[in-house]
């Protein structure tokens, strides 16, 4: 008898194992296929969630509404992710940092960055690159916004405000146009750590490019200096 219940214990232990294991399997899985195309949308919306509605130059209405439109998808997004995890309560308890996302949106470029990092560590110039050409575009809509109506500004056109992100990234610096506001500011100097994290990252793929091609002359040349073997 006793045999018999040690039997029932472990053949339901090994059941739940297998559905927790089963759980976590559709949870990755989720994660995998979601990750990449909830990062781009916060990349290119970045601009809609990190300026007021009231200075977006449209309804505030529509403003507002597009973000909680955004606040959905993220809250939904948690809502799988819960409910595919093998123990629901544990899984919102340990990732209660989604909430934030869900009700500031723009905090959800934090886990975006990742794509800079997976360019990185690839080696992967041009997803580097688009993740940063989308930040840089973000940063001129962004400084756009806040100052083309501004008190004292002097970025009155995308135009001017592309030109303006232009030279801050290129460390050139004119000061034809520059930011007056508060949020203005802050964008730059966002910009300005971009900039120097982009031109670190390409200096070191150039110096690794021929780093590459001279080793690989080096090894050509090897077997031409030794000679034909008898």
């Amino acid at each position: 008898m006793c045999g018999s219940s040690n039997v029932a214990t472990a053949l339901h232990a090994r059941d739940a194992f297998g559905h927790a294991g089963a759980s976590m399997d559709r949870l990755e899985r989720y994660q995998r296929r979601t990750q990449t195309p909830l990062d781009v949308l916060a990349l290119v919306t970045l601009w809609l969630v990190a300026v007021p509605p009231a200075k977006l130059g449209m309804d505030t209405a529509v403003a507002v509404t597009l973000r909680a439109a955004l606040s959905v998808v993220y809250a939904l997004d948690f809502a799988i992710r819960v409910a595919l995890a093998p123990e629901h309560r544990r899984y919102f308890r340990t990732h209660r940092r989604f909430l934030i996302v869900v009700i500031l949106p723009a905090t959800r470029l934090v886990f975006s960055l990742r794509l800079l990092g997976s360019g990185f560590r690839r080696g992967d110039l041009r997803e580097f690159g688009a993740v940063a050409l989308a930040l840089f575009l973000n940063g001129a809509t962004i400084v756009y916004f806040y100052e083309h109506h501004a008190h004292g500004a002097n970025i009155h056109t995308y135009g001017e405000a592309l030109w303006w992100a232009v030279v801050t990234v290129s460390t050139v610096g004119y000061g034809d146009f520059y930011p007056v506001t508060p949020g203005g500011r802050v964008t730059a100097v966002m910009l300005m750590v971009l900039a120097f994290t982009v031109l670190a990252v390409v200096t070191a793929q150039i110096a690794a490019s021929f780093i590459e091609q001279a080793q690989s002359q080096r090894g050509a040349k090897a077997p031409a200096e030794r000679g034909p073997t008898s």
